[in-house]
């Protein structure tokens, strides 16, 4: 039986039909370039799964990182904002430079897929594949140093904090000077998407993924007894009416040709049945693919929840954090990057124009420095969702994915 997965298999015969029919002869990394390294970087994506780590806890998943990437020649920087990891190679003589970020942080959720190297850390899990795309930017940084067919640097980023929204680790390792010390001519980066077959890779020019703000409303009103509601102000009222209320914005103020989200998260208030509480305290996700619509979001937002409140006698405190921004590919960049997978994968599995997506990500930040590329890769059409307790990301891409990063570099430094 074979030991890929019946879509990985359909890509290796596609690129052996191609082969048979134009020959050996070929520049850049093929998939089959990497198949020889399968199960060692299988044994690595599987220990930092087994580890997971937290932001800016990442210590042994970046020591493990540092010392393959030592191993292989490359002059590694470790610190780089908190817990980051930068390695750096050059070859030949050419001026051009290019960044491949990958993430490595895990979340709070406790572990629930049985697996033999399921978390031995309870309550913390990998559950949005960062061990893989740790693994499979280790892959091409193994291939690169073992071929070093590419002419210039390439600077391979292992970045601590992406899940923790404002102050994560893309901004820590910007303030730490990551382009300064490390240029890059352009950057990319890559994600996993549970819900598309494994080696099939998704692009989009442009607004790609959201902004997310966080806001956090706290509604003060009078407290009382049960019994007596008209002697006190209900803030279980207020918030009451106001989920629905905030729902209004996104159909009645937003251009429906925009795109936006308001998701009430949590909502606080009372410990016991016969008392009015002083206090309501409700969580709110906003997401959006503008800079005009999130401005216009956050002003309704806060002239909606205000009025809300004082219309029953209450009062309103909103504290209005603004998370990632929207994430914005840039057209060249995308285009080259959906090339180099159609060469790699074939046409069908490299999807331009992919659909928008309302999740986030502070790959953003990367991008509002240099131009460049954030791809999605598929996980598996029938895999658990992202940040669900029994998610697990796909082995069958970590030499395509590793292929992928190598080709990009090759590519893009080429002679």
């Amino acid at each position: 039986m074979s030991e890929h997965a019946p879509e990985i298999e359909s890509i290796l015969k596609t690129v052996s039909v191609s082969l048979a029919r134009n020959g050996p002869t070929r520049t850049f990394c093929t998939l089959h370039d990497t198949l020889d390294s399968r199960d060692e970087l299988q044994d690595i994506r599987r220990s930092i799964h087994q580890h997971p780590e937290l932001a800016f806890n990442e210590v042994r998943t970046a020591e493990l990182v540092a010392s393959k990437l030592e191993g292989w020649g490359y002059a590694v920087t470790r610190g780089v904002g908190g817990t980051g990891v930068v390695a750096t190679l050059r070859s030949g003589s050419g001026k051009r430079s290019v960044g491949i970020r990958a993430d490595m942080d895990a979340l709070p959720i406790h572990e629930r897929t049985n697996l033999p190297y399921a978390s031995v850390h309870e309550g913390k899990m990998h559950a949005c594949g960062h061990d893989g795309h740790t693994t499979v930017l280790l892959g091409a940084a193994r291939q690169l140093a073992r071929t070093r067919h590419f002419n210039g640097t390439v600077n391979l980023i292992f970045q601590p904090a992406e899940e923790i929204g404002a102050g994560g680790g893309a901004e820590r390792m910007l303030a730490d000077g990551l382009f300064e010390r490390f240029p890059c001519d352009a950057i990319f980066g890559l994600h996993n998407h549970p819900g598309v077959e494994a080696g099939t890779f998704m692009f989009r020019a442009g607004p790609f993924m959201a902004a997310c703000d966080t806001v956090t409303i706290t509604i003060r009103g009078k407290g009382g007894h049960a019994a007596r509601p008209h002697q006190s102000i209900d803030p279980i009222l207020v918030a009451g009416s106001l989920v629905m209320a905030l729902q209004s914005i996104v159909a009645r103020n937003v251009d429906p040709n925009e795109t936006a989200v308001v998701t009430i998260g949590t909502l606080h208030a009372g410990h016991a049945p016969n008392v009015i509480p002083d206090s309501a305290r409700m969580e709110i996700s906003v997401r959006s693919f503008s800079a005009e619509v999130r401005a216009s979001m956050e002003a309704r937002i806060r002239q909606l929840v205000t009025a809300h409140a004082e219309g029953y006698g209450a009062t309103a405190e909103i504290d209005y954090v603004r998370g990632y921004p929207v994430l914005v590919n840039s057209e060249a960049e995308t285009e080259f990057a959906r090339q180099v997978a159609e060469e790699l994968v074939g046409p069908e599995r490299a999807i331009g124009n992919f659909h928008r997506i309302a999740g986030s990500e502070d790959f953003a930040y990367f991008l509002q420095q240099r131009p460049g590329c954030f791809v999605r890769m598929g996980n598996g059409a029938n895999q658990p969702l992202l940040h669900n307790a029994g998610y697990d990301f796909n082995d069958d891409n970590l030499t395509v994915g590793a292929a992928y990063w190598t080709r990009l570099v090759e590519r893009y430094l080429a002679e």
